[in-house]
């Protein structure tokens, strides 16, 4: 493919992953897979220019563009080579006309302005929008940091997690022993401070409340060398039948899974009342702290959603309050750097549960944002997460 011939296939990608972000359709990887599955004489250098063009227009688009070639022409006016490429050659974008319009770069959608966190400036919005690092968890069940260190090549360890590595840019880590093994899972440095801030024991009895596919759940399970029972939930079918494989590569046998009816978790969860050591409520939210993984989402959100959102985490944190133990612990998490959705959730739900105490979180980094903390990218080279924890009233 030409230069200009890329240009156009990303104007027409950003077309569909727009279009589909509107209607809440396929994420922008699955698109571009699709793509180019359909596009064979697309070489691998052709694949990786298309996507690295159609990421640097989203990531500089924080509206959703009225038209791919509207995003890739804004993305062409700052980058000056990029112009040369609208010069109506064949199978390349039409030639640039005067006074055409072209998306404006902005890091959010202009609604969102004013309900970030206090502590988020725009260096912090910057940093957001950057590359993410790629970050393995080291499964303590399978062997130590010192031992996974040797199996992967250029890992460094990190900076706040006791048990996490961060590999080269590219790594392709699924096709190492470590992976096939169990030895590492793929897991972003601040997900992996969160399952520590839960205080995970041997012998405890732990509910992960929204498990997913069941990243944090393993972690626990690690923490807990495997002793003990965790009961992973989640309203997701889809979601949680892929913990099930990842459980056996990781040796972990004491967590049983739990589908959940959306609207009806408590009764599912009923017999869990008043039990836990610990739980664990890793809400659905508007995931702005994950916009450097997912850039696009910015333009799926909106004020309706982020609603519904917050009155779900609402919902859920007063389902999780049922069922803790006496004197156990309760810990919320969202992987946003919204105000409402963190800082200010944790004070609503300390106003209705004032006999819940908030604790300080045993993680280092992050900073206090309310009755809890966030971390960021730019401050602590992780996702964007707000982690609070309370122990019940004996």
């Amino acid at each position: 493919m030409t230069p200009a011939a890329r240009t156009q296939a990303a104007i027409e990608l950003l077309d569909e992953i727009a279009v589909a972000a509107r209607e809440s359709g396929a994420a922008a990887d699955t698109l571009i897979a699709r793509y180019f599955k359909a596009r064979r004489y697309a070489g691998s250098g052709d694949r990786r220019a298309v996507r690295e063009l159609v990421y640097r227009a989203i990531r500089r688009s924080g509206e959703p563009p009225v038209s791919g070639r509207a995003a890739m022409l804004g993305l062409a006016r700052e980058v000056p080579e990029l112009r040369t490429f609208f010069d109506g050659s064949a199978h390349g974008p039409a030639p640039e006309v005067e006074g055409e319009a072209a998306c404006p770069a902005s890091f959010a959608p202009s609604w969102l302005h004013g309900r970030f966190d206090p502590l988020i400036d725009e260096s912090e919005l910057l940093a957001l929008l950057e590359r993410a690092s790629l970050d393995v968890r080291v499964n303590r069940l399978k062997g130590g940091v010192e031992v996974a260190l040797p199996a992967l090549p250029g890992a460094v360890a990190m900076r706040l997690s006791p048990i996490g590595l961060r590999l080269p840019e590219g790594f392709q880590v699924e096709e190492t022993e470590a992976w096939r093994s169990g030895l590492v899972e793929v897991q972003d440095e601040g997900s992996q401070l969160l399952s520590l801030a839960c205080g995970a024991e041997a012998g405890m009895t732990i509910v992960d409340v929204c498990a997913g596919a069941g990243g944090k759940t393993l972690a626990l399970a690690a923490e807990m060398g495997n002793e003990g029972r965790i009961v992973a939930s989640d309203t997701d079918r889809g979601r949680l039948s892929r913990m099930t494989p990842r459980l056996a590569r990781a040796g972990v046998s004491i967590v049983e899974t739990r589908l959940l009816d959306p609207g009806r978790e408590g009764a599912a969860l009923a017999d869990l009342v008043g039990t836990a050591d610990v739980v664990l409520v890793d809400a659905p939210c508007s995931g702005t702290g994950t916009w450097r993984r997912n850039p696009e989402t910015r333009w799926r959100l909106n004020p309706d959603r982020l609603a519904r959102l917050v009155a779900l985490q609402a919902d859920l944190l007063d389902i999780a309050a049922e069922l803790v133990r006496p004197g156990g612990h309760l810990v919320y998490a969202v992987c946003s750097v919204l105000a409402e959705e963190g800082r200010g959730q944790a004070e609503a739900f300390g106003r209705r549960r004032s006999a819940f105490v908030s604790e300080a979180l045993p993680i280092p980094g992050g900073r206090l944002s309310g009755q809890g903390r966030l971390l960021t990218p730019a401050h602590d080279g992780t996702d964007g997460f707000f982690v609070a924890r309370w122990r019940a009233p004996c």
